[in-house]
This record gives C-alpha cells, structure tokens and sequence, in this order.
C-alpha cells in the first residue's frame, strides 16, 4: 500500500542512542520525520537523546536486537552492534550475536513491512588489507579465530544476509562499509584512537600509541558519516551497495596524536605500547563508488572535526 503522506516517514533507527545513531535520528528528526530509536543501552547512552525525549515526533523503545521487534515503519536503519574493541571484544558472543540475530530480525521486519533497511556494516570487514585503498570488491584479509573476529566476522555475515534476502526475498536493501568515524558524543572509554588521546591530553595524561605509530587510519567526522548514509538510503533501488562511506585522506596514527596535542595545548609526552592481536597496519576507503553514485564525499577536515570534538569533550567533562 503506498503511504499517504509521502514527504513525512516513520523510520525504526535500532543502535538510536548510540554516538552515530543518536546523530542520524537528529537529521531525521531535522527533516521532518518520525524516529523510534531502539537500543538496549549496551553501548548507548541516554544523554545522546535526552533532548529528543520533549519531541513528539520521538519515540525510545528499550530493545535488544536479537530478539524479534513488531512495528509498523516505513524504513528501518540498522546500527545496533558495539563497533569499538574495548565494547564488542567484552562480550564478543554477544557481539556476533547483535550482528547475526539482530540483521536477521530487522530484515524479517523489512521483508513484512516491504519496506527500504539500511545496514550499518564496517570496514573491519576488510580485516587488515592487502589491498590499498581498499575497495568495495575487495574481499578482505581477517582472521576468522582472532580476538576482533566477532566483530568483523559478525559484520561480514550481516553482509552475506542482507544479499541473500535481497537476492531470495527481494528486500530492498542499503549496505555501507563505514570507515573509522568521530566527533561529539564519542563514549570517552571506548578504546577509539581519536577519544583516547582527546581524553589523554586533557586530563594531562601521556598519550599512548600501540606499535610505532606509522599505521594509518582515515578519519571522517560524524556530519559528513550521517550526510553519506542518507544519501544512500536516498538512492536508487539499483544502488544496494555495499559502498564505503568514510575519509579518503590518510593519517599515522602518531601524526593525529600531534594534531591533537597542538589543538589542545597539552604538555605531555608520547608513549607506546605493543601493538593488539590483529590490528590493521593501514585503512583508507576508495570512496569513487559513492561519488559517482550519489555525489558523497566529506567536507570536514581532520583539524576541524578535532576542534569540534575536542570542545564536546572539554564541555562534557
């Protein structure tokens, strides 16, 4: 049955309290929709949403994915799973659990509902590359018994179900492979390189970084992240993806720590340390799929986006 309010949705945004989700729903509030955020509050925070609770158009619904959900929406975003290894290595079956069980209840929605899901899956599907930059038919190096596996072995079976309902059941779906993202709202014990030196520096804490510091990380900030989901989710139903969404310029994981050294005036040192079982040498997204399908690429630069971030964290503390 076609809507009858066409310019006006109601969108399910599992993950909602989340630092992405909690940012997506914003603009999908911004633009005039109604949002059911769905989280168990595993990773997410309240304080990501408290000031959508006034909102009408806003709705909270304490849920785990992995178990089934019945609503009626028009689409769904699927962005539950804790996505840094501090988080999904804690619980690591429950890890894999919220990327297996929790794609394949939201895709049974979809299928019910007829209706357009986007899956929010990562770029530790490429494991640690051999291929670089690494592009979207690129089918990724990873350990399938190691300690990040649940993650990036959770992710990489979401994957194969969305194209198999899609292919099977005709679901229409969306998949972005999403690049190392930051900005406000980061959980600031996450184990992420940019809020593990943000939180050093400002308590005057040495920074520390894992091996010698010249693997490389591309870092796209949280608006940019948010304008590229939706403008795949926007996109032709021809366009399924998986497109990789994140930032193509490249940094040393010691060059970000001097950057964020400068922008935060702090007089500490450097300090490093092994290097984690598994740990990507190098990221960086080939984004020329997303350019020429639906004109993304981001807008923000790496100075910037730590200023913003860096003034959240200084704000939030």
């Amino acid at each position: 049955m076609p809507r009858l309010h066409q310019s006006r949705k109601r969108i399910l945004v599992t993950g909602g309290a989340g630092f992405l989700g909690s940012h997506l729903i914003d603009r999908l509030i911004a633009q005039g929709h109604e949002v059911i955020c769905a989280d168990n509050l595993y990773t997410g925070a309240k304080r990501n949403i408290e000031h959508l609770h006034a909102n009408p158009r806003f709705e909270f619904l304490r849920h785990d994915v992995c178990n089934p959900l019945k609503l009626e929406v028009d689409e769904i975003f699927n962005l539950a799973c804790p996505a840094s290894p501090v988080h999904y290595q804690h619980n690591p079956v429950l890890t894999t659990k919220t990327s297996v069980l929790g794609a394949l209840n939201m895709l049974g929605l979809a299928r019910r509902l007829r209706c357009r899901i986007f899956q929010a899956s990562t770029s530790e599907v490429y494991g640690d590359p051999e291929v670089h930059p690494q592009r979207e038919d690129y089918w990724g190096h990873v350990n399938p018994v190691g300690v990040r596996a649940c993650y990036d072995e959770g992710k990489r079976c979401a994957e194969t179900l969305f194209f198999d309902y899609h292919r099977q059941h005709g679901v229409d779906i969306k998949v972005a492979r999403i690049f190392n993202t930051y900005g406000p709202r980061m959980h600031r014990m996450d184990g992420r390189v940019v809020s593990n030196f943000i939180t050093q520096a400002l308590r005057g804490d040495d920074l520390t970084i894992y091996g010698d510091g010249t693997q490389t990380r591309s870092f796209c900030y949280s608006d940019d992240l948010v304008e590229g989901i939706l403008r795949l989710m926007d996109s032709s139903s021809q366009v399924t993806g998986p497109v990789n969404l994140g930032n193509p310029d490249e940094f040393t994981v010691l060059s970000l720590a001097e950057q964020v050294l400068k922008l935060t005036g702090a007089r500490v040192r450097i300090r490093h340390l092994p290097l984690p079982e598994d740990d990507p040498r190098q990221r960086r997204p080939d984004i020329s799929l997303a350019r020429s399908t639906f004109g993304w690429e981001p807008a923000i630069d790496l100075a910037e986006g730590l200023s913003r971030t860096i003034a959240y964290f200084r704000n939030a503390s």
